[in-house]
């Protein structure tokens, strides 16, 4: 059984429960259209902070992989299937659980939700995504994943509950 999602706000960054990356956000006006509602472009950018955020607790430095002459290269969302549940609305309260679900050479698969939660700890599926990240050269060229990348994403895989 998954444990409840924490309220938030989690510390910068999110954090660890288990092999679940959680990362809160709240939604602002900015986020919302006319009536209140999430744009659903936006859910698209909470998942990629959500990912990046996890990447750098990972100790997976991006920057430095970009800026390298001799192994360069970047992780890009290949693939992506997104599903809409229920509105996010102005004021609320969201926390994106990120899990990965498969690990390979050049990619692996993520599976992210976003949750509205209450101050009472209920909480509501609010929009999901299954998507695959491959790593790729600076071209857009696939490639291998650095092998102590892969070792952080499979130690995040295998880690257990708390």
């Amino acid at each position: 059984m998954v444990n409840p999602t924490p309220v938030t706000p989690t510390p910068p960054g999110g954090v660890f429960d288990g092999s679940r990356h959680l990362y809160a956000v709240r939604v602002y006006y900015e986020d919302t259209d006319l009536s209140g509602i999430t744009y659903h472009a936006n859910y698209l950018r909470w998942f990629e902070r959500a990912r990046s955020d996890l990447l750098r607790m990972l100790k997976i430095d991006q920057r430095a992989a970009i800026e390298s002459e001799s192994d360069s290269g970047a992780y890009a969302v290949s693939e992506i299937n997104i599903k809409y549940l229920r509105p996010a609305k102005l004021d609320d309260d969201v926390v994106i659980e990120t899990t990965c679900t498969d690990l390979g050479a050049a990619s692996c698969r993520m599976h992210q939700i976003a949750r509205r939660v209450s101050d009472e700890g209920g909480e509501e599926a609010l929009c999901e995504a299954s998507l695959r990240v491959g790593f790729i050269t600076l071209e857009g060229r696939p490639r291998r994943q650095p092998p102590e990348w892969r070792a952080a994403f499979h130690e995040f895989m295998t880690r257990e509950e708390a």
